[in-house]
């Protein structure tokens, strides 16, 4: 069953050029909204057919047929011109057009235009198959004598510019006009406001606007011109896939993960959810009802799973058919497909998870954050030393920049493997543990194993601290940290490795205020090591839970204005270099990575410089530090209900500092948790490599 979009009002001679784009549906790599491009499509091996050609490579469907024999007008031919002055009807349009994202549920036929304001704001309606570019065009009608990179540039860049040099189509979910620039134009009101003179005088459809970037949404408020923006239209799609890929499994609609009546999930299940989950144990794919911005940390742990997942509207509705079928779902960039087979399936296996290093369990002494990296990198986990070296190299200065601000790393110490060991190889430990996963029915059954597990937290979180090192950690605290209130974090040897994320798996305790919270919060994060979702993704990890060691990072609490997560790459299309993507929200970081309600999601070009937004928060208040302790979640003034969380400049500082931080660690792209503090300046709270396995 190919996702279906809603059926769209137009001329017969356009529907036949959709039914046949959707019949030639072919796998290409993932689309947001971004405007047509020929070096989008190059990049992701995708050939823009002409319009004409594209309606009669394929057999319409019969409703196809019956509508174009209802229209009035004779079938358009391929036009050999190079351009019209004027676009009088759909025949004209098609025969200057072509196709992009013909493989995908919403193809758009487009043609690009140019106006010549030197010469009376003279417009081009640019034959699209003879000339793939608007240069192509300017050089082949002798436009311009000498077009060279810099001649070009300021086309695009220049309030005085010679040409205005744009595109034209139909968008599919609107089933509107629109007429659009590259996100790198430097456009203003006034160019925005010729453009649509002159194309609504000579086009036979009336245009909107459509805004490519921050930059021209913020032009077209300011010339009053009515436009749709990117987010508008993602926020629209009924179809998103967060990690495209095939798998093969029991289909299973769950409503929630924390109904005990259900049937246990297994590897092999494929699930659709109604909500976005907090956390999630290994299974064969993932769809969700509601969409969710790819870095929460379910999708994270997806990601490093190499499963299919996606968000599909009215996900039970659709998919209702199969629940308990055995199935192959694909999900490709532009559709899913789900297609019944025979019976069970064996699961692929999964390569193991790999350590780096012998952790040392003969370290003592706690750590100050700024000697991790030096002194305790085999005692404190790669969260706790990545973080130690990115406080170095602030210090050098290696993260400064003309575009960022870098705040310290948050204070603080690590409370290294050797306190965890010697806590949990206790007899009093041991025989929590070896009860409770001896419980009857614990290797079998899901339920069970949830169940126990709680219980063995609770009984391991319960257990007497050794006095000494409770009051080294207490003394640390006083005197390092002042006695402030702080972040007790997991920074384990299962997390943050090069081939598995583990985010989300282990616990943070926010706002430790007195000495009660920090000793209850430092067993709250080791007992983590038995949270069901992180024992769950290690037996599916062939990880023996006697391999694991949970250091413990306290650092100073950080009482956030915004919060969010950076990956230094476009988390859709992996060929699209120098991207950096940023997603948002305000207040403490907690709500971003569970994903519970969308968040403001950005793309920065590093080549056009342009910010692309690709959704709003959906957030009506935000977490805060709670004087009494933890957090309390305070709501948001109207206004700023309404207004961006991030400006464009803000999210260029951030994708300056994810870039070298890229740098710093290896050149492997970053999964990067940062704040803004109420100084304005950028906090690197946590960076990770981030993973993303193939599809099994």
């Amino acid at each position: 069953m190919p996702y279906r979009r809603r059926p769209m009002v137009a001329s017969a001679g356009f529907m036949l050029v959709m039914v046949a784009c959707l019949l030639n549906a072919s796998p290409v790599a993932a689309q947001l909204a971004e405007k047509p491009s020929i070096y989008t499509a190059r990049r992701l091996g995708e050939r823009m057919a002409p319009a004409i050609d594209a309606s009669a490579s394929s057999p319409p469907s019969p409703q196809g047929i019956a509508r174009a024999r209802s229209h009035q007008s004779p079938a358009p031919k391929a036009s050999g011109a190079g351009y019209l002055d004027a676009v009088a009807s759909m025949a004209q349009f098609l025969a200057i057009a072509r196709v992009y994202n013909a493989g995908s549920a919403e193809p758009i036929v487009h043609t690009i235009f140019a106006i010549d304001r030197a010469h009376g704001n003279r417009l081009y309606f640019i034959n699209a198959n003879r000339y793939a570019l608007h240069e192509d065009f300017l050089r082949g009608q002798f436009l311009v004598p000498h077009l060279d990179e810099r001649t070009i540039k300021g086309y695009y860049q220049r309030a005085d510019r010679r040409f205005l040099l744009g595109t034209i189509g139909l968008q599919p979910q609107l089933n509107r006009w629109t007429f659009e620039f590259w996100e790198g134009d430097q456009l203003n009101e006034a160019l925005i406001r010729l453009a649509g003179q002159r194309l609504g005088e000579s086009f036979f459809q009336p245009l909107l606007f459509k805004a490519n970037s921050t930059q021209h949404e913020t032009a077209a408020q300011a010339a009053g011109i009515e436009s749709v923006t990117e987010a508008q239209l993602i926020g629209g799609r009924q179809f998103m896939p967060l990690n495209t890929g095939r798998a093969k499994g029991r289909l299973r609609l769950i409503a929630s993960l924390e109904d005990d009546t259900q049937d246990d999930i297994e590897p092999t299940d494929i699930v659709v959810l109604k909500e976005v989950p907090l956390s999630l144990s290994p299974v064969a794919g993932v769809v969700t009802e509601r969409p969710s911005t790819v870095l929460s940390h379910v999708n994270l742990l997806v990601k490093s799973w190499g499963v299919p997942n996606a968000y599909i509207k009215d996900a039970f509705q659709e998919l209702k058919a199969y629940d308990g079928q055995w199935v192959e779902l694909a999900v490709t960039a532009m559709r899913y497909d789900v297609t019944r087979l025979h019976g069970p399936v064996t699961p692929p296996t999964r390569p193991p998870t790999v350590f780096t290093g012998r952790p040392d369990l003969t370290r003592q002494q706690l750590v100050r954050m700024s000697d991790i990296a030096s002194r305790g990198s085999r005692a404190c986990g790669s969260k706790a030393v990545n973080l130690s070296r990115i406080e170095a190299a602030r210090r050098k200065g290696d993260l400064r920049s003309q575009y960022s601000s870098v705040a310290p790393v948050p204070d603080g110490f690590c409370i290294p493997y050797a306190h965890y060991a010697e806590f949990i190889r206790s007899p009093q430990a041991q025989a929590s543990i070896q009860r409770w996963l001896a419980l009857p029915g614990f290797g079998r059954s899901r339920t069970i194993r949830r169940e126990a597990l709680a219980q063995l937290r609770a009984e391991l979180a319960a257990l007497p601290l050794d006095s000494a090192r409770s009051t080294s950690w207490l003394q640390q605290w006083r005197t390092q940290l002042s006695g402030k209130s702080v972040f007790v974090r997991s920074s384990s040897n299962s997390e943050d490795l090069a081939n598995f994320s583990g985010a989300g798996l282990y616990t943070t305790v926010p706002n430790a205020k007195t000495d009660e919270a920090l000793l209850k919060a430092v067993k709250t994060v080791w007992a983590s090591v038995y949270n069901t979702e992180a024992y769950e993704a290690r037996r599916a990890a062939g990880v023996e839970d006697d391999h694991v060691f949970m250091a413990v990072l306290v650092q100073e609490a950080i009482d956030s204005v915004v919060s969010g997560v950076m990956v230094t790459r476009d988390p859709f299309d992996p060929r699209h270099a120098n991207a950096t993507y940023v997603s948002a929200k305000r207040g403490l970081g907690i709500k971003v990575v569970e994903g519970q309600r969308i968040a403001e999601q950005s793309m920065h070009d590093g080549w056009s410089g342009a910010v692309r937004r690709l959704s709003r928060s959906g957030e009506v208040s935000e977490l805060k530090l709670d004087r009494a302790g933890g957090v309390v979640d305070v709501p948001l003034a109207a206004a700023l209900v309404e207004d961006e969380v991030l400006s464009s400049a803000s999210v260029k500082r951030l994708a300056a500092v994810g870039q070298r931080l890229k740098r710093l660690l290896g050149q492997i792209d970053q999964d990067i948790e940062w704040a803004i503090d109420p100084g304005g300046r950028i906090v690197v709270l946590q960076s990770r490599p981030y993973v993303e396995r193939k599809v099994l």
